[in-house]
């Protein structure tokens, strides 16, 4: 049974900074894309940011480039977003994702979620 599970969420001031992380279990994680998607109330689901299997290949919204780092630790199944330069419109529900091998931009691509983090980013 696969479990993802996302932690690091919170309420920060804008300019500050938040560091996510995302531990998955039951998945050959070496094996999968990772993603961070997020969703703000009223809005649909975004892509944030995902990386590849393999060659750690990384894409980023262009909202978020620049600001949002990913990364991925495969020896501790766990992937990470760190958010710098945060901004009130950042604010929103992070998802993480997983799906095989390669990242796919639509959200239902990705074959595994977590329940999400709430990212609150205030002015």
């Amino acid at each position: 049974q696969v479990q993802v599970v996302e932690s690091g969420g919170g309420l920060v001031q804008a300019g500050g900074s938040l560091r996510l992380s995302c531990t998955a279990s039951g998945l050959t994680f070496d094996d999968a894309a990772m993603a961070w998607f997020r969703q703000a109330a009223g809005k649909e689901r975004e892509r944030v940011s995902c990386i590849s299997w393999s060659t750690g290949f990384t894409n980023y919204a262009d909202s978020v480039k620049g600001r949002f780092t990913v990364s991925r630790d495969n020896a501790k199944n766990t992937l990470y977003l760190q958010m710098d330069s945060l901004k009130p419109e950042d604010t929103a529900i992070y998802y993480c994702a997983a799906r095989d091998r390669y990242c796919q931009v639509p959200w239902s691509a990705y074959k595994w979620w977590g329940p999400g983090t709430q990212v609150t980013v205030s002015s």
